[in-house]
This record gives C-alpha cells, sequence and structure tokens, in this order.
C-alpha cells in the first residue's frame, strides 16, 4: 500500500510543487487549502502522515493539530512563515512531530518525511501485551493508553514513546543526545530543544507538580531519568 499523505496550505503554488515531488516518489497525497476541510478529511480518511501550515483560514493550523491529537496520533509536521515562534510551532506545544520553516527545500521535506515514517511505520508484527505502572501511573503499551490516579491522559506517539522508554527503564540516566538517538531516531534533524519540550509538555500531563516531577526526573547537566521503586 502506498504511504498517504496529507498536505495543508492555502498557497496554491507551495501545494502543487509539493503534490508533484511525494506523487513523483509514490506518495499518494491529497490536499486541503483550510483548517475546515483539513479537519472533514482527517477524520474521513486514514493519512499516514500530515504536512500542516500554522497559518490557515478558517481554522489555524494550531488548532487543526490540537483536534487531530484528542483522536490521533498520526504523524504531523507543521509548515511555518521563518521568525514564528518556534516553541509553539514545534508540536511540541501541540503535539506535532517535527516543523519545517518556508521556504524549505524538498529534499529536505522528503528526508524529514521518511525519517518519521521509519520510526511510526512498522512491518513487524505487534509485540505481546505489556503494562507497566508505577506510584498510581499506569501504561500499556499495547493500546498505547496511559492512565494517572485512575484518569485516563492523552499523550502524542512521541510522548507515549518517551514514557514507555524511561518506565521500561527506571533509574537510567538519558542525555538529550541518547533520547534524539532512541526516539527521533540517528537522522533527525532536528535539535536537542524537541527533546526539553516534550519532556516539559509530558511533565504537565502526568506530573501532580511539574516543577517537582516525582516521576521523570532531571540529572542536572547530564539528562533525564525515570525515578527508582
Amino acid at each position: 500500500m502506498p504511504i498517504r499523505v496529507l498536505l495543508v496550505d492555502d498557497e496554491p503554488l507551495i501545494v502543487k510543487g509539493l503534490k508533484f515531488s511525494l506523487e513523483q516518489d509514490g506518495y499518494e497525497t491529497d490536499v486541503a487549502y483550510d483548517g475546515e476541510q483539513a479537519l472533514q478529511k482527517i477524520f474521513s480518511n486514514h493519512y499516514d502522515i500530515i504536512l500542516l501550515d500554522v497559518m490557515l483560514p478558517e481554522i489555524s493550523g494550531i488548532e487543526v493539530c490540537q483536534r487531530v491529537r484528542e483522536e490521533s496520533g498520526v504523524p504531523i509536521i507543521m509548515l511555518t512563515a521563518k521568525g514564528e515562534d518556534m516553541d509553539k510551532i514545534l508540536g511540541l506545544e501541540f503535539g506535532a512531530d517535527d516543523y519545517m520553516t518556508k521556504p524549505f527545500n524538498i529534499l529536505e521535506v522528503k528526508a524529514r518525511i521518511k525519517s518519521i515514517l521509519r520510526r511510526t511505520v512498522s512491518k513487524e508484527p505487534a509485540p505481546p501485551p505489556k503494562e507497566f505502572s508505577f506510584n498510581g501511573l499506569y501504561i500499556n503499551t499495547e493500546n498505547r493508553s496511559v492512565t494517572v490516579k485512575g484518569k485516563p491522559v492523552n499523550l502524542t506517539a512521541k510522548e507515549f514513546d518517551l514514557l514507555q522508554l524511561f518506565m521500561t527503564n527506571p533509574g537510567k540516566v538519558y542525555s538529550r543526545e541518547n533520547l534524539l538517538e532512541i526516539i527521533w531516531g540517528s537522522d533527525y534533524l532536528g535539535d536537542f530543544r524537541t527533546v526539553d519540550v516534550h519532556i516539559r509538555r509530558l511533565r504537565e500531563k502526568i506530573e501532580k507538580d511539574p516543577a517537582k516531577p516525582q516521576y521523570i526526573l532531571t540529572k542536572w547537566g547530564v539528562g533525564y531519568c525515570f525515578a527508582e521503586k
């Protein structure tokens, strides 16, 4: 089955160029020109990855990303104009997996897509069900569910991957370099801020007091680790 891409942008020239180039590489590419149309397509069809512009008519790309994350972990790459607030664009605040700044090189776009898909589209059989818990925090790696004190928590794909890594290796300290290598892959083109932002967002969702975490701890000057039992 071909990889299905949804390209969401209100600039016809960008859409035309990206669509042509992606289809040349065998991707099945659908398009939407505003946020409302994008949401209709996302919730009516299956896509393997979404390229989502931040500034869209009707509904902004940020809001589209937030709504999608309430229902799905499909990978999202945000497309943003140069000079916009990178910490917000990164996913980072709103659940995206990566971002690219316009104008961008089509080869780099393809490289980012391939990098993300290598980590999210697996042809191997699903691993056997596994459950982990610690002090009220519970995860199920089969259905990728998380609860804290019995209340469900909605995590993005990367946030869950980080939490699973930490919980299955309590006490082990991971540097930012380690986490980028393991979770994002050796060919990831982003920087270390990605790790810090994802950790911060993860703590906000699972910790009673993110400023005084009891689950994901900071080892100053080294990295992060999960509390030991």
